[in-house]
C-alpha cells in the first residue's frame, strides 16, 4: 500500500505536468506502489504515467496490475509499446496476461511479438489452467554436467540477467532430461576446478506439467523451496515454478475457498470493481438453497405440530439447537478442509476422522448440555423431563453435526467436487433438517407425546 504522503506528492506532480520529476520519483518506488498509483487514474492518465517508466520497470509494474487495468492500457498502447511489453515480461507473466484478454486482443498481442516469443507463448498457453504447466516460466538457468564451477559461474553472469531466478540452477543431459540441481551458494563455496557433476544434487524434487497447482504449493511448503522444476512424462525439463507465482496461487486458492465456504461464487475482480449485479448473482445460489432449507424446516415443524401443540415451549429451543448444530458442523468442516488442503487428510483417513469427531462431539455436546440442562431446570420450574429432552437432543445434534461436517468435504473430494463447497451453508442446511427430526423424536420419547 503506497503511503498517503507519497501518493499526494505524485498526484501534485502529475497535475502540474512536471513529468521529469514524476519520472524520477516513480523510478525510486517499488513496482507494486507504482502499479497502485497508476490504477487510481483514468485510462488516459494511466497511459501517460506508464509511458514515463523505463522498459524493465514498466514490465514489472505491468505484471503487478489487475487484469482490468492491463486490458485498458493495452487498448491505449501503440503497436511498438505492446511489442516492448510482451518481450520484457517473463513467460509466466506474459501467459497470465494473454489468458485474461479477449480473443481479438490476444491475436493483436501475439502478432506484435517476435516469432520466437510467439512460439514460446503458444507452447505455454496449451497447458491446462491451474496446473504446474500453466504457472511455470521458461526463464531459468540450465547447466551442462561437464561444466566446471568456474565455467558455470561465467555462464550465469552472461545469461542470468534474462532469467527469472538464478539462485537455483538445473542440470540436464543432451536430451534435456533433468539429472541434477545446484544452488548458487554451492557453486560459490566449491572449488573453481570442480565439475558440476561433482557438486550437483542428483535427488531432484520435481513435478509434471499436469500436476495440480495446489499440490505444487504443498511441495513448496513441505520442502521450503524457492523454485521447482517442471518436467514432462519423459522427465525432460520444460520450465520452473518460482516462489512468487506460488504466493499468487496461495492467495487465489485461499480467496476461492473462503468464498465457497461462505456460500459464494468466487470472483476474480476486487470488491469495489465488481458490479452490484455480479455480486448479487454470485450470492443468489446459496441464498436460494438456504431458503429452500427453511421451507423444508417448515414442513418438518408442520409434521411434528402435535408435539409442540402439546408442549408449546419446545418451539422456543429450536433456534438454539439448530444454531449450535450448524456452528458445530461448520467448525469441523473448516478444520477438515484446511487439513485436506495441507495434505494432512486423505480419503483413507475417513474412519479416523469419524472416530475423532465422534469423541469431540461427545465432549462438546456433554459440556454444552450440562450448562443447558441447569439453565432449563432452574428457569422452567424444575421441569426435569423438559431439561432432559433438550439436553439429550443437543448432545445428539452436536455429535451428528461434528461427524457430518467432517466427512462431507472428504466425500466431496472423492467424487470430484470442491471440498470447500461443503462448508457452512451446506452443513447448516443438512444439520437443521435432521436436527429437528432428532429433537422432536427425542421429545416424543421422553415426554410421552
Amino acid at each position: 500500500m503506497i503511503e498517503e504522503a507519497i501518493f499526494e506528492e505524485l498526484l501534485e506532480l502529475l497535475e502540474r505536468r512536471d513529468f521529469r520529476t514524476l519520472k524520477q520519483k516513480l523510478s525510486e518506488l517499488h513496482e507494486a506502489d507504482v502499479a497502485e498509483f497508476i490504477e487510481e487514474h483514468s485510462p488516459d492518465k494511466a497511459a501517460i504515467i506508464f509511458r514515463l517508466l523505463p522498459k524493465p520497470q514498466a514490465a514489472e509494474v505491468f505484471s503487478m496490475m489487475d487484469s482490468d487495468q492491463r486490458r485498458i492500457l493495452v487498448t491505449a498502447f501503440t503497436d511498438q509499446e505492446v511489442s516492448d511489453i510482451i518481450e520484457e515480461l517473463y513467460t509466466d507473466d506474459a501467459v497470465d496476461f494473454l489468458e485474461e484478454l479477449p480473443a481479438n486482443a490476444v491475436n493483436r498481442v501475439l502478432s506484435l511479438a517476435t516469432p520466437d516469443t510467439r512460439k514460446l507463448l503458444n507452447h505455454y498457453m496449451k497447458f491446462e489452467e491451474d496446473t504446474a504447466g500453466s504457472i511455470m516460466t521458461s526463464e531459468y538457468v540450465m547447466l551442462h554436467p561437464s561444466y566446471t564451477v568456474a565455467e558455470a559461474i561465467r555462464y550465469i553472469r552472461t545469461h542470468g540477467a534474462d532469467r527469472e531466478t538464478i539462485y537455483t540452477c538445473y542440470i540436464s543431459d543432451p536430451t534435456r532430461r533433468l539429472i541434477g540441481v545446484v544452488s548458487v551458494r554451492q557453486l560459490l563455496l566449491a572449488d573453481d576446478e570442480q565439475m558440476i557433476s561433482e557438486v550437483m544434487e542428483e535427488n531432484v524434487i520435481s513435478v509434471e506439467v499436469d500436476t495440480d497447482q495446489e499440490e505444487v504449493t504443498n511441495i513448496f511448503t513441505d520442502y521450503d523451496l524457492i523454485a521447482l522444476p517442471v518436467v514432462d512424462k519423459e522427465n525432460r525439463l520444460v520450465g520452473i515454478v518460482t516462489i512468487d507465482d506460488i504466493l499468487d496461487v496461495v492467495r487465489q486458492e485461499a480467496t476461492e475457498d473462503m468464498a465457497k465456504m461462505a456460500g459464494l461464487r468466487p470472483s476474480e475482480k476486487p470488491y469495489l470493481k465488481t458490479s452490484v449485479w455480479s455480486l448479487a448473482s454470485h450470492r443468489m445460489v446459496w441464498l436460494l438453497v438456504l431458503m429452500v432449507s427453511g421451507m423444508i424446516n417448515g414442513i418438518i415443524l408442520e409434521h411434528y405440530e402435535h408435539v409442540f401443540i402439546a408442549l408449546p415451549v419446545l418451539v422456543s429451543f429450536v433456534p438454539m439447537l439448530t444454531g449450535t448444530g450448524g456452528n458445530s458442523g461448520a467448525q469441523s468442516s473448516v478444520i477438515v478442509i484446511r487439513s485436506m488442503v495441507l495434505g494432512e487428510i486423505q480419503f483413507r483417513d475417513l474412519g479416523k476422522v469419524i472416530w475423532k469427531e465422534f469423541r469431540i462431539g461427545i465432549i462438546a455436546g456433554l459440556a454444552l448440555s450440562a450448562v443447558n440442562f441447569l439453565r432449563i431446570y432452574i428457569s422452567y420450574g424444575h421441569n426435569f423431563a423438559l431439561a432432559l429432552t433438550v439436553s439429550l437432543a443437543l448432545v445428539m445434534i452436536v455429535i451428528f453435526a461434528k461427524i457430518c461436517g467432517a466427512i462431507m468435504p472428504i466425500l466431496a473430494k472423492k467424487v470430484g467436487l470442491d471440498p470447500a463447497t461443503m462448508a457452512s451453508p451446506m452443513i447448516t442446511t443438512i444439520v437443521d433438517v435432521l436436527g429437528l427430526i432428532i429433537y422432536f423424536n427425542i421429545a416424543m420419547a421422553v415426554l410421552n407425546i
